[in-house]
């Protein structure tokens, strides 16, 4: 089930700085010029074992002429519309404006029973600015949380509300637990060509110019053996080149349908090379665990030698490190080739992300190689790994039992996953290893 927060609020309050304190990451810019936030920043925020989706939106202001300020009225405007939870920031340092009225104001017309408003209150960075916020409850949002976002003061807090706000985190199926396969990617590369050939039907819209497909569409496929739904979405595009309003609507139905996959197809154009977008769409989809299978359409056009496939192949694969396990489809949706191959594979992803390994079966096979090569000693201490076990979520997780889990390095965990692949089948499957006190 999507889960998705929305920080709004006027220009210069904070948004930004909150954004990358909450992700952990520097994705948005934070700069003290108001406005500088103009396009859409997506993050994935995991806080006590429950994730989010997090997108940081331009500075809302009402009653001027500026063209970008009106789209970005329009875009928080869409933000708000997709979004499950909405945090308001307002500015202790800077009190009450106007412009904080006319977005409580917006929020208040569209609040409903299934969205909620948290108001936050930045740079609360001492007692006495915290004491301050009190004037922000006369805009009758409701409770507010005060914080420092440059510091992280009272971010903890905050988390924990927005999961109580979103409540259970649900992996949701739909159609009687039908496999759900998007076709993902940037725009222009094929995917409602990819869904109208399997289909055998022109069902999308498919035009040269692209970005064409507004939403995502959910199709039921029953053909060749498979039972499935295909999602087709609209292009992931850069974020420099979002303009219209209605494409950011559609770069947000992406997320939404990634992360309500069961697998994603990768779609990219094999005159165009693994790109920057590429490796972002990648990396949402392995964050919310997704299976995954790399499709390289338009293979026809290109000029080939005996390695070229190979070369190709390893080139993406370099670009994905840590994680290569993930197959890699050459098709030509125009010539029709191994378009099948393609659910196929989809297929094997989707069997290999819901196989669940019985503990006897688990320990078995990796214990002997822990033995064989154990933990280094860190510090002086060894750590001693006594059993695994596989968890109950919807991907491959495992726990394993140790003396010192706080001791066990990055390296090593890399080291047994790629074990747990050699041993099982997880090819285009992300796992997760957590390590516990026994």
């Amino acid at each position: 089930m999507s889960r998705i927060v929305a920080i709004v609020g006027r220009p210069n309050v904070g948004k930004s700085t909150l954004f990358n304190r909450l992700t952990g990451v520097r994705d948005a810019i934070e700069d003290p010029t108001a406005g500088v936030t103009r396009d859409r920043h997506y993050g994935r925020v995991e806080w006590n074992g429950e994730w989010f989706t997090l997108i940081d939106t331009g500075g809302y202001v009402h009653g001027t002429d500026d063209i970008f300020e009106g789209e970005i009225r329009k875009q928080v405007q869409f933000a708000i519309d997709e979004s499950n939870l909405i945090l308001f920031l307002v500015d202790i340092e800077e009190g009450l404006t106007p412009y904080d009225e006319t977005v409580a104001d917006m929020l208040r017309r569209n609040k409903n029973k299934d969205r909620a408003v948290i108001m936050v209150a930045n740079k609360a960075d001492n007692f006495d600015r915290a004491s301050q916020a009190a004037e922000f409850y006369s805009l009758g949002i409701g409770d507010l949380h005060a914080v420092s976002a440059a510091s992280g003061a009272g971010t903890g807090d905050l988390l924990d509300d927005i999961l109580k706000n979103l409540g259970q985190n649900q992996d949701v199926h739909y159609d009687e637990g039908l496999p759900r396969i998007a076709v993902v990617g940037r725009p222009n590369v094929g995917k409602s060509s990819l869904i109208n050939m399997l289909l055998d039907e022109n069902r999308q819209i498919v035009t040269e110019i692209a970005g064409t497909t507004r939403d995502a569409i959910d199709m039921r496929y029953t053909r060749f053996g498979h039972d499935m739904l295909l999602v087709d979405t609209a292009g992931v595009r850069k974020k420099a080149k979002v303009h219209e309003d209605v494409e950011f609507y559609s770069v947000m139905r992406s997320v939404k349908a990634i992360e309500r996959a069961d697998v994603c197809l990768i779609l990219i154009d094999a005159t165009q090379g693994w790109e920057q977008q590429d490796m972002s769409i990648f990396s949402l989809a392995v964050n919310n665990h997704k299976g995954i299978v790399i499709v390289v359409n338009k293979w026809d056009l290109m000029e080939k030698t005996t390695n070229t496939l190979d070369d190709y192949s390893e080139a993406i694969r370099a670009k994905l490190a840590p994680f290569r396990d993930v197959p890699i489809i050459f098709t030509s949706v125009h010539e029709k080739q191994r378009l099948i191959k393609v659910l196929d594979t989809a297929m094997q992803v989707y069997n290999n992300r819901k196989q669940h390994i019985s503990t006897s079966k688990l320990n078995d096979a990796m214990l002997p190689v822990i033995e064989e090569l154990p933990p280094p000693s860190y510090k002086g201490k060894y750590v001693r790994i006594k059993y695994m076990t596989q968890l109950p979520v919807a991907f491959p997780c495992f726990a394993m039992f140790c003396n010192l889990p706080q001791y066990v390095q990055e390296h090593y965990k890399r080291f047994l996953e790629n074990k747990f692949r050699e041993k099982f089948d997880f090819k285009g499957v992300p796992i997760e290893i957590f390590f516990r006190k026994k």
